[in-house]
């Protein structure tokens, strides 16, 4: 009687640790699960993106440079600022050598390979707070800053003049020599988007663009050469299409622009893309202007750059992180891929 009293009693005791250690075992495994599926942004603010000669897919961010090579995501640890510590990328660009230079918030650095260079004011930068960077036909690097513009040959760094602009007071951080993008064409001539106007460097001479052309605003965002040749320029007022000496604003409609046009590009079908005022993306097809609607389920980022890849893919980066845009529907790329 004591027994199977015992016995009963060891059955229910039996019952409760094994319930118990069942319980324990599946908040385990969703434990687990949950930390699988919460996969790491590359960054909460990815800034811009590029891909190389080789393939590889950099981002700038916030946290430093990333290269994906070969579908493992490698963090460039030797781009530091000159007391040491971490910096954010804004521009990313490669050289007719290979080498791929960066543009960040204490200098520019360049990478040949695996070594790393950094170089700051006290090297002869005008200014350690760069925003743009690119390099020409001829081999030379383009740094643009908060204090203009200056060339670097391989030797020293050479100051190269641009009028000087006004302050946009709607920005957190602007001055009157700001420079926001800097392009070489198709045909080797140079562009600057500036604070001032656009700018256009052609056989040694620089024209105002913007006074040619009829170009309403001093704040140029960013321009563009699109397959035929065509410039795109974003503005803070308007987005123009500029043909030989003829521009063409073709968001007249968009009552409100705010802090205006900012990433633009055009993708396999000759559809160009672009974002306003930060938060509204849309897309035009030569004809009609469409905003791209998003939802709760399907928002993407607070987007800094659209991006196309070689393999034709439109990459969307900015606070939030990076984004690719699949079938219609933003997927979060995190430091998992999916690549």
């Amino acid at each position: 009687m004591s027994i199977l009293i015992s016995s009963c009693n060891g059955q229910e005791n039996w019952n409760d640790v094994r319930s118990k250690l069942l319980q324990t075992q599946t908040e385990t495994r969703n434990s687990t699960l949950e930390k699988k599926q919460s996969k790491e942004q590359i960054s909460q603010v990815v800034r811009m993106m590029f891909q190389d000669s080789k393939g590889n897919i950099w981002f700038g961010t916030q946290n430093g440079a990333f290269r994906l090579t070969n579908n493992s995501l490698i963090h460039i640890d030797s781009i530091r600022s000159e007391s040491g510590k971490g910096v954010t990328i804004k521009d990313i660009t490669e050289d007719k050598n290979g080498k791929i230079w960066l543009g960040h918030t204490d200098g520019i650095s360049s990478i040949d390979g695996e070594l790393v260079t950094n170089y700051y004011e006290s090297d002869g930068l005008i200014s350690n707070d760069v925003w743009n960077i690119e390099t020409d036909f001829n081999g030379n690097v383009w740094i643009g800053t908060i204090e203009g513009v200056c060339i670097f040959n391989g030797q020293e760094f050479i100051r190269f003049e641009l009028p000087e602009g006004q302050i946009d007071t709607t920005l957190g951080i602007s001055s009157t020599k700001m420079v926001h993008c800097i392009m070489e064409d198709s045909k080797g001539e140079i562009w600057f988007s500036t604070n001032a106007g656009l700018f256009k460097l052609t056989n040694d001479s620089l024209i105002n663009v913007s006074e040619k052309v009829g170009i309403q605003t001093n704040f140029i965002n960013r321009i563009i050469e699109n397959k035929n040749g065509e410039f795109w320029i974003s503005t803070k007022e308007a987005l123009y299409k500029l043909e030989g000496n003829q521009i063409e604003n073709i968001i007249n409609e968009i009552p409100e622009t705010g802090k205006g046009v900012g990433s633009i590009t055009e993708d396999k079908d000759g559809k160009l893309w672009f974002v306003l005022n930060q938060h509204y993306l849309y897309t035009y097809d030569g004809e009609n202007l469409i905003e791209f609607q998003k939802s709760e389920d399907n928002r993407g980022p607070v987007v800094f750059q659209i991006y196309e890849d070689q393999s034709e893919r439109l990459w969307f980066v900015g606070y939030g992180g990076a984004y690719r845009l699949e079938n219609g529907k933003f997927l979060n790329i995190t430091k998992d891929g999916p690549w």
